[in-house]
C-alpha cells in the first residue's frame, strides 16, 4: 500500500489493481466507499481493455474468440510500483509540495491468453493541495495496432446518509440544458439509441436507489465535464472533472447502498446483439506500434 499525503488529505492506493483505497482530510473524513461487500466489494477500479461487458463475455480479432469479464482484468491485476515521489512543501511551485505515484502493468503470456496485444498500462495518483489527479497512460509495445478502452469506477460516500437509510442524494452538472443518455437495462446491457436524461433538471440530479431501476446513467457525446456530489448544505464535497466522451453514474439498484460512483469512460460496452470484431466496438480506442495514449481526471474535495 503507498501513502500520499499534504495537509490537506491523504490517499492510499494497493498495487492490486493500482486501485485507489481511501481519500481522507485532514480531520480523517473518508470520502471513498470502502467496499464493504454487502453492497459492492470495491472501491475505484481500473476499467481496461474494456469498458462494461462484451456479449457472452466473448469478443473476436480477426475471427478468433477471445473471453474477458466485466470490465476486463486490470482491476484484479498485481501492478508494480514503479515510482514514488514524495516532495517538501514549497517544493517546485507547487504548495503542497509534489506527491505522486506510478504503478504498471505489463501484457505477459496470462493476459494474452484473454487479450492478444503486447501493452503497457501505467496508472499515476498526483496529490496537489485539496486535488487528486488520476492518469492513466498506455503505451503500444506491438508489432501490431492494438485496440482498447478505459474507464474509472471511483465510489464515494453519499454525503450525509448513514448505513440502513435509504439513498438519498444530489450531483450538480455543469450541463444545464436538456440531454440524452444510452438506452441501458438492469442487466448492465444497452442500445446506441438515446433517451432523454430525465434524472437531470436544470443541471441538478437527484438520486435514490430508484434512479438506478436500468442499471448505470451513461450520458456520451462529451455532454459533461464534471459533476459535483452536493452535500447537505448544498455545497459541493467532491467534484470529479474528466474530458471523456462518456461520463456513467451508478449504484446497486435495491441495495440502498450509501454510495454513488462517478465513472469517466473512453469506451462502452458491446450494444445489445453486436457480435463484429473488437476494433469495431463503439467507442474504441486505436494505437499504433510505439504509440501512446495518455488522459486524465481529476477528484477535488471541498
Amino acid at each position: 500500500m503507498v501513502e500520499l499525503k499534504n495537509e490537506q488529505l491523504s490517499i492510499l492506493v494497493a498495487e492490486k489493481g493500482a486501485e485507489l483505497q481511501s481519500i481522507k482530510d485532514a480531520n480523517g473524513k473518508e470520502y471513498l466507499w470502502q467496499a464493504d461487500p454487502k453492497y459492492w466489494p470495491r472501491h475505484s477500479p481500473i476499467l481496461f481493455p474494456i469498458v462494461c461487458s462484451v456479449n457472452n463475455e466473448t469478443y473476436r480479432v480477426d475471427g478468433k474468440e477471445y473471453h474477458l469479464p466485466r470490465h476486463g482484468f486490470a482491476r484484479d491485476a498485481d501492478f508494480k510500483l514503479i515510482s514514488h515521489i514524495v516532495s517538501p512543501p514549497e517544493s517546485g511551485g507547487v504548495r503542497g509540495g509534489l506527491n505522486k505515484c506510478t504503478f504498471a502493468l505489463e501484457s505477459s503470456e496470462e493476459t494474452k491468453k484473454v487479450y492478444p496485444y503486447d501493452f503497457t498500462l501505467s496508472v499515476s495518483y498526483v496529490l496537489d493541495d485539496n486535488r487528486i489527479g488520476v492518469i492513466w497512460h498506455v503505451h503500444n509495445t506491438d508489432k501490431q495496432e492494438i485496440h482498447f478502452q478505459i474507464g474509472g469506477h471511483p465510489a464515494f460516500n453519499v454525503p450525509g446518509m448513514q448505513d440502513g437509510e435509504n439513498q438519498h442524494g444530489c450531483i450538480r452538472l455543469d450541463n444545464k440544458e436538456p440531454m440524452d443518455a444510452l438506452h441501458s437495462y438492469l442487466d448492465g446491457s444497452h442500445e446506441m439509441d438515446e433517451v432523454p436524461f430525465v434524472e437531470a433538471e436544470n443541471g441538478l440530479m437527484e438520486f435514490s436507489d430508484n434512479t438506478w431501476r436500468n442499471d448505470s446513467i451513461k450520458i456520451h457525446k462529451s455532454q459533461l465535464h464534471r459533476a459535483e456530489l452536493l452535500g447537505k448544505n448544498g455545497e459541493p464535497e467532491v467534484t470529479v472533472t474528466f474530458r471523456t466522451p462518456v461520463i456513467a453514474f451508478w449504484s446497486p439498484y435495491g441495495k440502498q447502498a450509501p454510495f454513488v460512483c462517478i465513472e469517466p469512460w473512453y469506451g462502452i460496452g458491446d450494444p445489445r446483439g453486436f457480435d463484429g470484431e473488437f476494433k469495431d466496438k463503439p467507442l474504441m480506442n486505436h494505437l499504433q506500434p510505439g504509440a501512446s495514449f495518455m488522459s486524465k481526471y481529476d477528484i477535488i474535495i471541498g
